[in-house]
């Protein structure tokens, strides 16, 4: 089962979650507002893409958070506090296609996605 993780305000969200749809994909969502972030899964989220790639450092949450906060984001224990303390700052959508995981959208590459789950 494919699983999205994000918020569903988001812009990005709709559109891959309208992707989705469109292409007749079934998927679960996860809310990061009301379910928040799974501890877990974000572990295996920075061992699978790297904390580099989940921080959203283009998002208006990270140019809010104060600059000590930021430049205290240096490596993967500092983002993962970050991300659970303050999840709008993960780029969204994180999706699992079963043993892989995505993050952000791209429509090429979810239809190579889609097609191999």
């Amino acid at each position: 089962m494919i699983t999205v993780y994000g918020i569903p305000n988001c812009d990005t969200v709709k559109k891959a979650r309208a992707w989705l749809a469109e292409h007749g994909v079934d998927y679960r969502f996860h809310d990061y507002k009301k379910q928040g972030v799974p501890g877990p899964q974000l572990d295996q989220w920075l061992g699978s893409v790297g904390w580099e790639k989940l921080v959203n450092r283009q998002g208006t949450t990270w140019r809010r958070l104060d600059p000590a906060t930021q430049a205290a984001v240096q490596d993967a224990a500092s983002a993962r506090a970050l991300m659970l303390a303050q999840p709008s700052v993960i780029k969204r959508p994180v999706v699992e296609w079963g043993p892989q995981t995505t993050v952000g959208f791209d429509a090429a590459a979810w239809s190579r996605w889609a097609s191999a789950t």
